[in-house]
């Protein structure tokens, strides 16, 4: 470490001096200035963080790791750290290894083959982190909050220091944000984001409101009652349970500013050795749980399928259901709100989830074998001892986002688009915990923003997302907050990513220090060799999805096909691949809403004038529509047919024939399906077009 003594200075006031300086005590922050440090430069992490390694240490043992085979570099090495204290006897203090079972997601817990464990307790994951800044000798200013006012100076585009509230100043080369909010990013007036874009702005289909989207089971159609959101059930007058909003939710794929839900992802434990029973917290009320008791009364019993086991008869506990340990919408000042804002937000979100705990173990109206299954568990003694056993860290699923010089969307994690200098990579499904609660027009309630859609295999992540517009901030990198939209963020956002991200921006920041260069100017070529010598994975085409289980690939079909990839939607449209044959990777349905509103458009230009037979592919299920209302626009004009989606297709099981239609070169083919009137699901696919000249 260097340091600058300005001499008459109080000592807070003393500016310290580094080549990097990591804001934010994250498991990217670490990473970052582990890197920087093996590279030969001096680098701190501060922040307001007391225990380092974020979310990694503050709850999320139970990795969302996607495909590990893409987690490179020293965010493995993390994981291998983990493998090396977990393979001695002393770690498995309640619990016997060979009892643990090795549940992983995405993959085995243990992986003894690769010496690494995705799987751990969080002081496990912070000792690990304390190890590395030790190890590599990286001081750690905790408990220091950056001047988001006038706290970042710049000389023209670039940062030369950050002060914090307590006056201490840092100077440096290079800065890295490595926090979930995206503070010191924001305060150097860098553009940013928050909440959903439109689909339209990047064109996308699962960004903007998402109503009627219904994936996973968070969500009250699953549900075999539907649920009334008032007070008196069905009089209006009666007024709104707590935990709903009266707000109307949008337009489907429109923007709005609002944030998918956060929650603390609970560590706990059934040892009864190690276990504190769920106390009241201050502030509860039961009355913000009375929904919670009609999704008892309609019928759920999913309460417990989240407890996610970590060794040592603990658990990850995240949100599950329509009515779980997410709180959803109450967070949508936070990305941008004061230290003492955001306070009161983490406290309102500790309240009600203390508060839910506390009301399932004990409120007599809650079913006796579910009730009775809660006081089962507790808090852990030998975790978050300095915060009455619970986690210091919220879940901040999403807060700024970037603006920087490439912005990442679901084009590029689904492969529509080619991806630039790849600095890393990502593999996690597309993501989004729900943004809203609000009432339908029928007047009952529903969840809005849970997204689930495959990415096809990883894919790879720009270094563009890394840094600011050129002019902005040309020596700062952002590796949590990086350039991407909503439902692109969503699958981003893991920690294995925060963690590659956060090495590949280090050694960018090392190689701008060493060229005298902006991070905008570092040479692809350079950064590339470094990161491949470092061990970063950076492309992985063999994983690449062309063909998903039951997918049939279009481009092996004879004549012009159009899959459902390709096409333009409407209205409120899934995606699934339960069929047991498709197209392509999987088919769009519309959820059997049957409104008039969903729309599939598939268009292509065929290659010469003359008879074309079109064919449609159909995912036949008995619950699909008998009366698909399907129109093929040709320069004659307009046929409007009907299909059967029930039954089997006469050709290849796959295709059913609509006829034989004149089509000219360079005029527009066109196939639009419809659920206008439509009796069951109705399902696109993909559309083939014949030449019978």
């Amino acid at each position: 470490m260097v340091s600058t003594l300005i001499v008459g200075l109080p000592l807070a006031a003393r500016a310290e001096e580094y080549d990097v300086v990591v804001y934010g005590g994250t498991a990217a922050g670490v990473i970052a200035a582990v890197q920087a440090k093996k590279m030969g430069k001096t680098a701190v992490v501060v922040g307001p963080d007391k225990h380092l390694g974020g979310l990694s240490s503050g709850g999320l043992g139970f990795t969302d790791t996607g495909n590990k085979a893409v987690i490179g570099g020293l965010s493995r090495d993390f994981y291998h750290r983990v493998w090396m204290y977990y393979d001695k006897p002393e770690a498995w203090k309640q619990q016997k290894k060979t009892e643990y079972g090795n549940k992983g997601q995405g993959t085995p817990a243990m992986d003894g083959e690769n010496r690494t464990m995705w799987i751990f307790e969080p002081h496990v994951a912070e000792q690990v982190f304390e190890d590395y800044v030790k190890e590599f000798n990286i001081p750690v200013l905790r408990d220091e909050w950056l001047d988001r006012a006038k706290g970042v100076k710049k000389e023209g585009s670039r940062i030369t220091g950050i002060t914090m509230l307590s006056g201490k100043t840092l100077t440096g080369k290079m800065f890295i944000d490595a926090t979930y909010e995206g503070d010191l990013m924001a305060a150097a007036a860098v553009d940013y984001h928050v909440g959903r874009e439109a689909n339209s702005k990047y064109g996308e289909t699962a960004n903007g409101v998402q109503t009627g989207v219904l994936h996973h089971r968070h969500h009250f159609g699953v549900l075999k009652d539907k649920i009334s959101p008032y007070v008196v059930p069905g009089d209006p007058k009666s007024g709104v349970l707590p935990r709903v909003s009266a707000q109307p939710p949008g337009k489907f794929g429109e923007e709005d500013k609002r944030v998918q839900a956060y929650c603390f992802r609970m560590c706990l434990t059934d040892h009864p050795e190690n276990r504190i029973p769920f106390e009241k917290p201050d502030g509860y009320d039961p009355k913000q749980y009375e929904m919670l008791v009609r999704v008892f009364d309609a019928g759920w019993r999913e309460t417990f399928e989240k407890f996610d086991p970590i060794p040592n008869h603990k658990t990850d506990t995240n949100n599950h259901g329509p009515f779980s340990t997410d709180n959803i919408g109450y967070n949508y000042d936070y990305p941008d709100a004061s230290y003492e804002r955001r306070k009161e937000i983490i406290k309102e979100h500790e309240t009600y989830q203390k508060g839910w705990l506390y009301f399932i173990a004990n409120d007599p109206r809650v079913p006796s074998e579910v009730r009775n299954e809660m006081k089962r568990w507790g808090l852990p003694k030998d975790e978050f001892k300095d915060n009455g056993n619970w986690s210091p860290q919220l879940y901040i699923r999403e807060a700024r986002r970037m603006v920087g010089a490439f912005v990442m969307t679901e084009n590029e994690l689904r492969k529509k688009k080619p991806t630039p200098d790849s600095v890393g990579m990502g593999s996690y499904t597309i993501d989004s915990h729900n943004v809203q609660r609000y009432i339908t027009p029928e007047g009952y309630v529903q969840n809005e923003g849970d997204i689930g859609v495959s990415t096809n295999g990883p894919y790879e992540i720009a270094y563009g997302s890394l840094v600011p517009k050129k002019g902005q901030a040309d020596n700062l990198l952002v590796p949590v907050c990086v350039s991407s939209t909503h439902i692109a963020f969503g699958s981003i956002r893991m920690e294995p990513v925060f963690m590659i991200l956060a090495q590949s921006s280090a050694t960018a920041a090392v190689l701008a220090i060493d060229a005298g260069t902006a991070v905008q100017d570092v040479p692809y070529k350079v950064l590339r060799e470094r990161l491949l010598q470092d061990g970063q994975i950076l492309e992985a085409p063999h994983l690449i999805k062309t063909e998903a289980k039951g997918g049939m690939d279009p481009a092996k079909l004879k004549g012009v096909v159009v899959d459902d990839a390709k096409a333009e939607f409407k209205g409120n449209w899934g995606e699934s691949k339960v069929a047991r044959r498709f197209i392509g990777e999987g088919y769009h349905h519309d959820g059997n809403v049957n409104d008039g509103n969903c729309t599939a458009r598939f268009e292509t230009v065929l290659p010469k004038s003359g008879a074309y037979e079109v064919r449609l592919a159909v995912p036949h299920n008995t619950n699909r529509a008998s009366n698909a209302k399907v129109k093929v626009l040709t320069p004659d004009g307009e046929k409007v047919l009907s299909v059967n989606q029930k039954v089997m297709p006469s050709i290849d099981g796959l295709f059913v024939s609509l006829g034989t239609f004149q089509f000219t070169k360079d005029v527009a083919a066109v196939v639009t399906i419809s659920n206008e009137g439509a009796d069951g699901y109705v399902v696109a696919d993909a559309v083939q077009w014949l030449s019978k000249n």
